[in-house]
């Protein structure tokens, strides 16, 4: 079921939200905790019950092995005392066994197809579906696992526990949260009753995420695919309207689900971690990665980086700590190779921008920021090129090896242009649909995302009145209409 659809809005949400607090309200504390995981459960399952044994199945596993770790014992009995595990052991075991579930499922073709390459084999591909949110649930829980291995998880309830992994609003595509951070909010007395302001605040984030998902970041999706997946070459501006349509697209679709998330969660009186932080005004690549993505980049960093030994090693070790941490981000959000490379890009930048920072050497904040937002659109190519030659065919139209069109109407005053064989005059948007409003609303959108506040600004901010009544209202019933207008779109992060 996803956010921008009619039986999740009109439905699913309005039902959940008032059984809930009903439940609640009537003291049947458990009950409601146990309506919010079926309810989650059959969100998800509405895409594919096949796989919900699977996250039932993950949720059990690592809930009692996290309870074994978070004991003051160093050693776990198994079949009482005939066999002893080290803390230590148990928690590699949690780990490679949720690593492999996520492994066979997302991997599996990835891995055999490269051994067939190598091999000149013939090996059959599994063609397996990949489980929805999958690499979500399986981070969050490794992140509860080595948490419950440092002894900072507290409480050992499993309803609580299946309310932390199955909670709708971050189930699908996050953000990545903590055990400890979200429970206690569960726990508190004033959160089981409906609060207004909430609700309020809530509705207008998440018809805030709604409009960017449904009215900006699909409108720019349909540039975006004639480019990437249709066209067979692109002039100068169609490939540079190709890539900013996909940077722009990505960065709606995203921030609009993590807008509905966060707007979702407060309706029940939750406050999920924030997950995008304007990342287009980033300065340099650092900055960029504290605003996009915050929690995968947190769990990357908490998880990956710093056991690594972090920046607390000579230089090229931090350097080597970085790429790997950065090659293991691009393999995370999906099977194939242009996401290693897009991984391997970051990685690299960000060893060019810590060597550039020790050496003392400063920008200017304007260059920097143009700097990092082209590097940025650049390597989003790689990140959704199906394949190498589609990455290809975009960075060549980019630079002009694929000719450059002019409109009809600049002919006569272009004309001395006319001597060289690459230009030519037409329409400039012919192969991403002929529509040349491309051009007018990259830049309108760049102002946007550069100017105006984000969710986490808008919810500090935010003053309930008629006129925030009336806004959200607008947005909502535009965003109503777009929707009744096309399919309806998934989610980009979906995919990983």
């Amino acid at each position: 079921m996803l956010f921008n659809s009619y039986e999740f809005i009109f439905i699913f949400l309005p039902v959940t939200f008032f059984v809930y607090f009903y439940l609640n309200k009537q003291k049947l504390t458990d009950t409601s905790k146990g309506f919010l995981i079926i309810s989650s459960l059959f969100f998800y399952s509405w895409w594919n019950i096949v796989y919900l044994p699977l996250i039932i199945v993950s949720m059990l596993f690592n809930f009692f092995l996290g309870k074994s770790l978070a004991n003051g014992k160093e050693f776990v009995h198994v079949q009482r005392k005939y066999l002893k595990i080290s803390r230590k052991s148990l928690l590699f075991i949690g780990v490679i066994v949720n690593l492999s579930l996520l492994g066979y499922f997302k991997y599996s073709d990835f891995i055999i197809g490269n051994i067939n390459y190598i091999l000149s084999a013939d090996f059959e591909l599994l063609h397996l579906a990949l489980p929805l949110a999958i690499s979500f649930f399986t981070f969050q829980q490794i992140a509860y696992l080595v948490d419950s291995y440092r002894r900072e998880t507290r409480e050992y309830d499993i309803l609580n526990y299946a309310i932390f992994v199955t909670f709708f609003p971050q189930l699908i595509a996050g953000p990545i949260v903590h055990h400890k951070e979200m429970m206690p909010q569960f726990a508190k007395a004033r959160h089981k009753i409906i609060s207004y302001k909430n609700l309020v605040l809530g509705l207008f984030i998440f018809s805030v995420g709604l409009f960017k998902k449904v009215v900006i970041a699909d409108t720019f999706s349909k540039w975006a695919n004639l480019g990437f997946d249709t066209a067979t070459t692109l002039s100068l501006f169609e490939a540079w309207g190709t890539s900013l349509s996909y940077t722009f697209q990505l960065y709606f679709d995203f921030s609009g689900y993590s807008d509905m998330a966060i707007g979702l969660a407060l309706l029940f009186n939750i406050r999920l971690p924030i997950n995008f932080n304007s990342p287009y005004k980033a300065v340099n690549i650092q900055d960029f990665w504290r605003r996009w993505h915050i929690t995968l980049s947190r769990f990357l960093r908490d998880y990956v980086y710093i056991p690594l030994g972090g920046s607390k090693v000579g230089n090229l070790a931090t350097y080597n700590n970085l790429m790997a941490t950065f090659l293991l981000g691009g393999i995370w959000h999906g099977a194939g190779w242009t996401f290693v490379f897009w991984g391997f890009l970051h990685g690299l930048a960000l060893v060019i921008q810590r060597l550039w920072s020790q050496l003392g050497l400063k920008l200017w904040n304007w260059f920097a920021w143009f700097i990092t937002f082209n590097f940025i659109n650049v390597a989003w190519i790689f990140f959704r090129a199906n394949e190498w030659s589609d990455a290809v065919k975009i960075l060549k139209g980019m630079v002009g090896f694929s000719g450059v069109v002019f409109k009809d109407k600049n002919e006569e005053a272009l004309s001395f242009l006319s001597t060289y064989d690459f230009i030519s005059f037409g329409n400039i948007a012919e192969n991403i649909g002929g529509n040349s409003d491309v051009f007018i609303w990259i830049p309108v959108l760049l102002l946007v995302v550069l100017k105006a506040n984000n969710a986490y600004q808008l919810m500090t901010a935010l003053k309930i009145s008629t006129k925030t009544a009336i806004f959200s209202g607008i947005i909502f019933t535009i965003s109503l209409v777009m929707m009744s207008t096309h399919e309806v779109s998934d989610f980009l992060y979906f995919n990983f």
